[in-house]
């Protein structure tokens, strides 16, 4: 069996067990090896969903041509990459049997380092397709995460010395990242929001508790005292924005650079 799919049958059967795994970086000689092995260089964002950046400027009466959505990001990379290959599975809802998202929907992997991937695991793609791929993955409610991941770079044994730039899209039951909460302040720190954005609870919050409801993959927004309250851990994807029945729960684009600033930011990540 090649090691990268030793390495899948591995992940697979320690994944249910990962938020145990995340406990144990706050033991020091664990959290090094772990980071070594795992997490050493890895920088990656969590980029909002289009729909609720949409909700967002039109409710400021902002032509629809001047929207700049986050999906752009995506975009512009798989626009400069020189070779893109699809996987043909999500490795975290095909580890927990996701029944809400189709595990055919894998991560979208970019650049020379995608070249070393074994072909087994997936297909390489043109431009054309792997634009296809990713709006496939946003119509299903999937969430982007983009930027350089050390797990995905030992896991699929293509090395360290040419970066590989991961899109993984995520869903709020089955996703790697559910553990952050549980991670060691340095290593959760290694997943961002997107810069110059906030998610904010408003006058309107009744307490209802939808957007507790297994809708924050990180369980960051909580009822406390009648109304939600959303932790400093959000990382702003906007599913809570989206489920809220009374809109009380909104994006606050703070910087309208943010698309931009997002960019740099993956760029200097895979350089």
């Amino acid at each position: 069996m090649e090691p990268s799919k030793r390495f899948v049958r591995l992940i697979e059967k320690v994944f249910p067990h990962r938020f145990k795994i995340a406990k144990l970086t706050h033991i020091p000689i664990v959290r090094k090896i772990i980071t070594k092995m795992l997490f050493d260089k890895s920088n990656l964002t969590y980029l909002i969903k289009d729909n609720v950046v949409e909700i967002q400027l039109n409710k400021k009466i902002e032509p629809p041509d001047n929207i700049v959505v986050p999906s752009k990001v995506v975009e512009y990379f798989i626009e400069k990459s020189s070779y893109r290959f699809i996987m043909n599975f999500c490795l975290c809802r095909e580890a927990m049997k996701c029944k809400n998202y189709s595990a055919s929907l894998g991560c979208l992997f970019m650049g020379e380092a995608a070249k070393k991937i074994p072909p087994k695991l997936g297909k390489p793609a043109s431009k054309k397709e792997a634009l296809a791929h990713v709006e496939k993955c946003r119509k299903e409610g999937l969430v982007h995460l983009i930027g350089r991941d050390k797990l995905d770079e030992t896991w699929l044994g293509v090395g360290s010395k040419i970066p590989l730039i991961t899109v993984c899209n995520c869903c709020n039951c089955c996703c790697l990242y559910r553990m952050l909460p549980y991670l060691d302040d340095t290593l959760s720190s290694t997943v961002k929001k997107m810069p110059g954005v906030k998610i904010k609870v408003n006058e309107n919050c009744t307490g209802c508790g939808a957007c507790t409801e297994g809708v924050c993959f990180i369980d960051a927004i909580k009822i406390k005292d009648g109304i939600a309250v959303k932790s400093d851990s959000c990382l702003a994807c906007g599913r809570c924005v989206e489920i809220c029945p009374n809109n009380a729960i909104e994006l606050i684009i703070e910087d309208k650079d943010f698309i931009n600033k997002t960019i740099e930011r993956v760029k200097r990540a895979i350089s």
